[in-house]
């Protein structure tokens, strides 16, 4: 198994507010550790709130001694939220902050995940399939049958989300468990990749 991870400041900000881990050893009792996160809250607020929870997550996580992987992953994130909240006290500046996250491990066959907000992961083999849903404004509205996918990528609420790490006293990931092929890949990013690419653009440029 091979990984790489990568950010980019993109063309609309000075400060890059995501933040990314990758790690193919041992990670407390997980067998790998990836990550994604992508910071809110202002201009240097959002970048702390990426870090921070990244750095946090997998310092609890080299400690951790759970039999059950997405129990522990989710225990963890849980703590990183009222952690994160604490820590967006301490400065007028950091009021408000807090972060998407993506948390993933491979176990054999089998990818485990972890999910609050709209950053993703999909799994790509003969086609591409998010794996995660995106915990926003416009998803809802998907869901509800108010608007179409075509329509939830330009409306004007589309980066509003419904849950974040720091957002809320309490915090709710979503769990996955899927079972992966020999040739699956898998790729982990924030909406500042699929706000400009629309999935099959992501497939064909993955595969060619």
């Amino acid at each position: 198994m091979n990984a790489f991870a990568t950010t980019d400041v993109g063309i609309e900000r000075n400060v890059n507010q995501d933040y990314v881990y990758a790690k193919l050893d041992d990670i407390g009792c997980l067998p790998n550790l990836f990550i994604v996160a992508d910071g809110m809250g202002g201009h240097k607020a959002g970048d702390t709130a990426s870090r921070y929870t990244v750095e946090t997550l997998v310092e609890l996580l080299k400690e951790s001694e759970g039999k059950d992987p997405l129990a522990t992953i989710d225990n963890n994130i849980k703590l990183v939220n009222t952690l994160l909240l604490r820590k967006a006290g301490e400065s007028e500046e950091y009021n408000g902050m807090g972060t998407t996250l993506v948390v993933a491990s491979i176990f054999d066959n089998t990818l485990r995940v972890a999910n609050v907000g709209d950053s993703r992961l999909y799994v790509i083999g003969e086609d591409i399939i998010q794996i995660t849903r995106d915990h926003s404004w416009v998803e809802e509205m998907v869901q509800r049958g108010e608007i179409d996918r075509k329509a939830a990528r330009t409306h004007e609420k589309k980066n509003v989300i419904t849950r974040a790490i720091g957002g809320y006293d309490t915090v709710e990931a979503e769990m996955f468990s899927v079972d992966l092929k020999k040739e699956d890949m898998i790729l982990m990013c924030s909406d500042g990749l699929t706000n400009m690419l629309e999935d099959q653009e992501i497939f064909h440029i993955i595969k060619s």
